[in-house]
């Protein structure tokens, strides 16, 4: 066999082993994580319920999910090992990542639309009276021609006649 036809599976089996590779790193850093649990780091488990390890075990994991609340888990089944600052932060909404200065910025544009005090124009959005009859007038035009167009079409026939040709 030549070169030429070789190649395909060349290229296709040198793709086969980056995945492969690269799926086996990952493995071994999660694993690597799980092992470096221990007892008061909060976790997230694949399910996504967070909560802080009690016991570490060979293939288990003592975990507290709400104050005085224990269950246990595989190793396994731990998704992420958090640090306290961002464990904090998901669970009891500790946020320190305030600027140094302590300034808030506020959920939504009023303060950078200028006055606070200066009054908003207000819209109308009740209808106009012009654009009431406008479709007053369209509505008795459709009427009419709906009307016209069955009176036309029972003009030509009685009841029981069919069309024949």
């Amino acid at each position: 066999m030549d070169l030429i036809t070789l190649l395909p599976f060349i290229v296709l089996i040198g793709a086969m082993f980056l995945m492969t590779r690269s799926a086996k790193k990952k493995q071994a850093a999660a694993a690597q994580m799980r092992n470096d649990m221990q007892p008061g780091t909060g976790v997230r488990t694949i399910g996504g319920m967070y909560a802080t390890v009690k016991e570490v075990h060979d293939d288990t994991v003592l975990l507290e999910v709400a104050p005085g609340v224990h269950a246990v888990y595989a190793k396994n089944a731990i998704g992420a090992v958090l640090d306290d600052a961002e464990y904090n932060r998901i669970v009891h909404g500790d946020d320190q990542e305030l600027d140094a200065d302590g300034t808030v910025v506020p959920d939504d544009a009023s303060s950078l639309t200028g006055d606070a005090d200066a009054e908003v124009a207000k819209i109308d959005l009740g209808k106009d009276d012009a654009a009431d009859d406008a479709e007053t007038e369209d509505a008795t035009a459709k009427d009419a021609t709906a009307k016209d167009v069955k009176d036309a079409k029972s003009e030509g026939k009685t009841d029981g006649d069919a069309d024949s040709k």
